[in-house]
């Protein structure tokens, strides 16, 4: 069966190979008689997959053993008020780089719950070019020493801005400051020294797999700093200490994350996936930059490699752009609402011949209307 290309933001694209052997395994799960969605998430069939999936992503990361893996509910969202009443703790001062729309979120939803520093800012009031275009230079930071953590949004997958380098805490005279950084849309397309950061966290449903498991990945240390007000099912020292079973987990959610981390480890792992998705977002902004019938608004140091938004200069062909791209089996290129123009999400999942697809397409349309 041919299928459409899904540029989609997320709920995003899956392997088919792991769409397939979902699949096959819908009815009965490897002779046991049971869909996954049936299973008890105690029994010893969906605990050997929770356990499997845990292993494969720790290897995958090279989680080193200090910290823990907890799988849990609510998305990133959920952890813009579970981060600081987990990790707030006495200090109560938390620390934000905002750097797009995901960040400014956790930014208004933190001030609930902690005293925010905002301690760089990339936003532009009514900037015609976009609001969120670069990363401030880490020497302009202002990031509090007794804060207790600094956060960071990985990729703004609204605004198309990614990190590629981390910030040295220690230059920044915080040493002592965990870093927190959201890696909802970026996770797993290239490698990560987990051991930089105090907590990784990201909603599942970009690059991991369907909605409604959240990954959290968490220090040893910092298991207990929540608050009082913190409740018992969101407080990571008792979702560690339950492996994940406090409440009953997501756990169709988590079989088909752990068949996707079997995917990337039978595919070369990261450090392949890095260079696939290199080569892809090359290809993608190459065809971008050669006119100027399509325009980018992120600088080039820190241009997504996951979200690409670009616009038409002539923003009257919107319509008849998307509407062109659906007839060509190019789904899901609209662009966020509230930056406009289009995107594409071009996850791990997405192959190569769709981008040489969307770049056809692209010069097409160019041709025609240019």
């Amino acid at each position: 069966m041919t299928r459409p290309w899904n540029f989609a933001a997320g709920p995003a694209v899956l392997p088919a190979e792991v769409l397939m052997q979902a699949a096959a395994e819908m009815l009965d799960w490897q002779g046991s008689g049971m869909s996954v969605m049936e299973m008890s998430h105690r029994g010893k069939e969906f605990m050997s997959i929770l356990d499997q999936a845990e292993c494969d992503l720790r290897e995958l990361l090279a989680v080193p053993a200090n910290y823990k893996v907890l799988f849990m509910q609510g998305g990133a969202i959920a952890e813009n008020a579970i981060v600081p009443l987990n990790l707030a703790g006495k200090r109560g001062k938390v620390d934000y780089v905002e750097t797009g729309s995901w960040s400014t979120k956790s930014i208004a939803e933190a001030r609930r719950f902690a005293d925010v520093n905002v301690a760089a800012s990339n936003l532009v009031a009514d900037a015609k070019q976009g609001k969120y275009t670069y990363i401030p230079s880490v020497s302009e930071w202002q990031v509090r020493p007794d804060a207790a953590y600094l956060h960071l949004c990985g990729n703004e997958t609204i605004d198309g801005v990614e990190y590629f380098a981390w910030p040295d805490m220690d230059a920044l005279g915080a040493g002592d400051v965990p870093l927190v950084v959201d890696v909802s849309s970026h996770i797993l397309s290239r490698p990560m020294e987990v051991s930089r950061f105090g907590l990784i966290y990201g909603g599942a449903q970009k690059n991991i797999g369907p909605a409604g498991l959240t990954l959290v990945i968490v220090r040893d240390d910092l298991l207990d700093q929540s608050q009082d007000a913190c409740p018992t099912a969101f407080r990571y020292r008792t979702v560690a200490d339950n492996g994940s079973m406090f409440n009953t987990p997501p756990t169709y959610a988590i079989y088909i994350a752990g068949l996707v981390f079997k995917w990337l480890k039978a595919n070369g792992g990261l450090a392949a996936m890095e260079q696939r998705n290199i080569a892809k977002s090359h290809l993608l902004y190459e065809a971008l930059d050669a006119t100027g019938f399509y325009r980018t608004h992120v600088e080039r140091a820190c241009r997504s490699r996951m979200n690409v938004p670009f616009f038409l200069a002539d923003e009257s062909l919107n319509e008849r752009f998307l509407v062109g791209a659906k007839e060509r089996g190019l789904l899901q290129l609209k662009g966020h609402k509230s930056v406009g123009g289009m995107r594409a999400s071009i996850y791990n999942a997405m192959p190569i011949e769709g981008v040489h697809a969307l770049v056809d397409y692209l010069r097409e349309f160019e041709k025609q209307h240019a």
